[in-house]
């Protein structure tokens, strides 16, 4: 039951990048409504089991703070996507498990094995390759570019990862800390959007059900079934979820949108995949880091 709980979790996860692109809006209107719409359906979930949440007061703005993290992680994503594409994109963002790791060594000392350090410089090859470095046929509008945002947007989810696992170090139930973390990501949206004057408050159908998908499906249903299955699984198990989610957007772009990438970008997508899973499966042998969730 776990697994299937991981896997539907990681399908679900798996076509955020799809449904971002069928909304055809703008990526800070796009992480506005994706936290907006996802928020309802939270707070009904988190009502439920309320008397299990014993948070102290400071663990939920912890979340917040988070949230606001993930907010731009979001925003750089969705700017990456429309440079790069859905596939590539989500690829490329799945490299937090590496800032991860750094992130959790300079301000944790949970230092990383050697190994994982021995995979970041290979990963680098695969991302160079991605960005069409050189190339003179690479897929993209702005291929450089979009890798650029995905990275960053990279080292903006491992900020919200790492604020994110402290700030339920009690393991509430799921739905509150994440919650208050989607809460932030609105802020974040809303806050850029407003100074940006790039955010869209007027849009229509089928906008908003693209949207609603991508909260409900990927936001809601999505995340907590992964937040829920990761920890429970066996580290060989973890690794193949965390390898799942991107392929198959990989997949999902090229079906849906027609995504190409060149021989070399396919090359790199495949270093990148699987140093991403080394990485991940490092870090899930190790019974005091819980997986993040990419």
């Amino acid at each position: 039951m776990t697994l299937l709980a991981a896997l539907a979790g990681a399908v679900l996860i798996s076509f955020s990048a799809i449904f971002f692109g069928l909304s055809e809006v703008s990526p800070i209107t796009g992480s506005f409504f994706r936290a907006v719409y996802a928020l309802p359906v939270l707070l009904v979930l988190w009502l439920i089991r309320r008397g299990e949440d014993r948070r102290p007061m400071s663990r939920r703005w912890m979340a917040v703070g988070a949230g606001l993290a993930l907010g731009a992680d979001l925003v750089s994503w969705h700017t990456s996507i429309e440079f790069i594409g859905a596939g590539l994109a989500t690829l490329l963002a799945n490299t937090s498990v590496i800032f991860v790791a750094i992130g959790a060594w300079i301000l944790l000392g949970e230092k990383p094995r050697p190994t994982t350090m021995a995979a970041i410089p290979v990963i680098l090859v695969g991302v160079t390759l991605v960005s069409g470095l050189g190339q003179g046929d690479p897929f993209g509008t702005d291929p450089i570019r979009g890798t650029a945002f995905a990275l960053l947007a990279a080292v903006f989810y491992a900020t919200f990862i790492l604020g994110f696992r402290h700030s339920n170090s009690d393991q509430a139930p799921a739905a509150g800390p994440l919650m208050e973390a989607t809460l932030g990501a609105a802020v974040t949206s809303l806050i850029v959007g407003l100074v940006s004057s790039a955010i869209d408050f007027d849009i229509s159908w089928p906008a908003h059900g693209w949207l609603i998908a991508l909260a409900v499906g990927s936001q809601v249903v999505g995340w907590l079934s992964i937040s829920y299955a990761l920890p429970r699984l066996p580290a060989v198990e973890t690794a193949t979820i965390i390898l799942i989610q991107p392929a198959l957007t990989l997949i999902w772009g090229a079906m849906i949108f027609a995504e190409r990438p060149s021989t070399l970008q396919i090359v790199g997508a495949a270093i990148v995949l699987g140093g991403v899973a080394f990485v991940a499966w490092v870090r899930a042998r190790r019974p005091d880091v819980e997986p993040a969730i990419v």
